[in-house]
């Protein structure tokens, strides 16, 4: 059996919304990241992984997006060494404040371009990797 995880790539300016992942996380704690979290079962199940991501971004930064676009999908082994199915999907900002709604999951909010990213020692290879395709994708619907 899989988690199935979704995250959000929201790009505002030319920067992505990247948080903080706070250092109470079980995975990745301390690491910047995309948003989003796992699907549960009391997500509705139209549009589950659309619905999903729209609950956690509510949820964890108090925001609405919509365009769900998808762009990438990958699996990996969980610390726990569960299988996870991870789903990324370009969106675009509707509205709400941004902030943290909880610092045992958020630690701090930032809007950073694809090279800061890159660049920045707290990203990990994954979260790279994830960036450089919303970057790509974003790029070719430009063309």
């Amino acid at each position: 059996m899989f988690v199935v995880n979704v995250e959000a790539a929201i790009n505002k300016n030319g920067k992505w919304l990247i948080i903080r992942r706070s250092e109470k996380e079980k995975h990745a704690a301390g690491l910047l990241s995309l948003v989003g979290g796992k699907v549960d079962q009391t997500d509705r199940s139209e549009n589950v992984l659309e619905n999903a991501l729209k609950r956690e971004l509510a949820e964890e930064l108090n925001i609405k997006v919509f365009e769900f676009s998808y762009v990438k999908s990958e699996s990996f082994v969980a610390g726990s060494g569960g299988m996870v199915i991870d789903i990324v999907f370009f969106c675009h900002y509707k509205s709400g404040e941004l902030k943290a709604m909880s610092q045992d999951e958020v630690a701090d909010i930032y809007w950073m371009t694809t090279k800061e990213v890159l660049e920045h020692p707290k990203a990990p290879d994954y979260l790279k990797a994830q960036i450089e395709a919303v970057d790509q994708w974003a790029k070719d619907r430009k063309k």
